[in-house]
């Protein structure tokens, strides 16, 4: 494959530096595209893309008329991070997490950071029913944060900043492990022949974490925790995770309905009967967690759930209320957070941030509306986000309406120079804009983080989208620590 056409111009390339030599770590996969011809490598592609359809590696899309099953758009060419580099970058995640967990003690606590003005108060929204039922309930260990995914982006001068903290349900860990797995086999030299960071392990790390929560002796005869995944069910855009993780980990995949409550404990319906439960691996939102709790109307939830919570006889991960210190405004608080709790200086800076809810920030937004990103506080999935350079007069317009409706509810970022990555394209090998989630595992007595995490690229020439369903796609991670031992 002709790699001499390539150039990915000004924005910080992930494998090749601007004098057109590959990066650290980044020589062994060019050099391999490069004996390839383009027809081997799109067959690579192909074959990569049918393995993970084969493995039911997909997610659902709904349009206005029918679901669409397919799997995301996976690009064969890895991106490299150097170890040293990715040590760096897992140990400002692990800050992080670290401080938003401090965060959530305290907000549903003593309230010191709202105290001390650190955070205001105006921006922490304790009397929503759904954190309101929350309030005075301490979760095992006092981890909220059990499992996050940490969204970064690389700025033009190669700076890793934190773009995003999911702390709810955050998905997407299934399709690292299984990109691994088809790179492996698409690359088998390759990878051979560099000591790339293992994330096969990531399963048995969850299940360990997970037991961690249960009681000091379980409901198992040997005193293991029972642990089980909850579901939304197979209509859920992230059912293939879900049924993947419980398999992996080899624990009960179910759905609310195959739960009861009695007597403030959990038990799932068996086929002998009913049979305890200690730790609950949910993949449903808070809202739709228990129907006596939050929404009276969801068909997804345990009702008395947030009983047997209260009382101590279940854990939750990730536990309910953690979505409080997850949205966009209070993203922009969290390097006070680790000056407040830590006394340290962060690791890894945020992307700069205007609250629309404040006038003089505001004032700005609007009137630089059209070099910003403007994002709704609330939304995921890149939904609702409007990117002022590449948005038309009405856009901004519309864009302009809203905020003026409802500030609270929107904050605005630079427009950044994403990094991008060759990615295999009609046209061959070209930039695409990507990003990166790493996940860190919490539970009692440390936290880890996943590997190089989950690479997601916006496949579209020029778009800054990497979301999935706004047409993203991924590619596998690779941390390298240099070639291989000679056998």
């Amino acid at each position: 494959m002709d790699l001499t056409a390539y150039s990915s111009g000004t924005p910080y390339d992930e494998l090749v530096g601007p004098d057109g030599a590959p990066r650290p770590g980044a020589g062994a996969i060019l050099d391999r595209l490069g004996e390839l011809s383009a027809v081997e490598v799109g067959l690579r592609q192909q074959a990569a893309e049918d393995a993970l359809f084969g493995s039911g590696t997909t997610f659902n899309v709904y349009g206005e008329t029918e679901a669409d099953e397919r799997i995301i758009p996976f690009d064969v060419v890895p991106r490299v991070i150097p170890g040293p580099e990715w040590d760096a970058v897992a140990a400002g995640c692990l800050q992080r997490v670290d401080a938003l967990n401090r965060f959530l003690q305290d907000v549903y606590g003593p309230g010191e950071i709202l105290k001390a003005g650190v955070v205001p108060r105006r921006y922490v929204n304790l009397d929503d029913p759904t954190f309101a039922a929350c309030r005075g309930v301490t979760p095992p260990g006092g981890v909220y944060t059990h499992v996050a995914g940490i969204d970064l982006v690389r700025d033009g001068a190669g700076t890793f900043r934190v773009l995003e903290d999911n702390l709810r349900c955050p998905s997407g860990v299934s399709y690292v492990l299984e990109n691994r797995r088809v790179l492996k086999r698409t690359f088998p030299r390759v990878f051979g022949n560099l000591r790339v960071r293992a994330v096969e392990d990531y399963p048995d790390r969850l299940r360990t974490f997970l037991d961690t929560l249960g009681p000091s002796r379980g409901a198992q005869p040997d005193g293991e925790p029972v642990v089980v995944v909850l579901t939304p069910g197979v209509y859920n855009s992230a059912y293939f995770e879900h049924s993947f993780l419980a398999q992996q980990m080899g624990v009960r995949l179910v759905e609310g309905s195959d739960l009861v409550v009695e007597r403030d404990r959990v038990y799932m319906r068996t086929t002998t009967g009913l049979r305890p439960v200690d730790v609950i691996y949910r993949r449903i939102d808070d809202a739709f967690l228990d129907p006596a709790a939050f929404r009276k109307d969801s068909l997804l939830g345990v009702p008395g759930l947030m009983n047997a919570y209260r009382a101590g006889n279940v854990a939750l991960a990730n536990a309910p209320g953690a979505g409080i210190a997850d949205n966009k405004v209070i993203y922009a608080f969290v390097p006070e957070m680790i000056r407040f709790y830590l006394n340290e200086e962060p690791k890894l800076p945020n992307v700069d941030t205007w609250l629309c809810a404040d006038d003089a920030s505001r004032a700005h937004v609007l009137e630089h509306l059209h070099e910003l990103v403007v994002k709704p506080a609330h939304e995921a999935g890149g939904k609702g986000i409007v990117v002022g350079p590449h948005a038309t007069r009405a856009e901004l317009n519309r864009c302009r309406a809203d905020i003026a409706a409802d500030p609270g509810n929107f904050i605005a970022q630079p427009t950044l120079d994403l990094s991008v990555a060759p990615t295999l394209t009609a046209e061959g090998l070209a930039p695409r804009h990507v990003d990166l989630r790493p996940y860190v595992l919490t539970g009692r007595g440390g936290s880890w983080v996943l590997p190089g995490g989950l690479t997601r690229v916006a496949l579209k020439k020029g778009s800054l989208i990497v979301n999935s369903s706004q047409g993203g796609g991924t590619k596998d991670t690779w941390i390298v620590d240099g070639a291989a031992e000679p056998g």
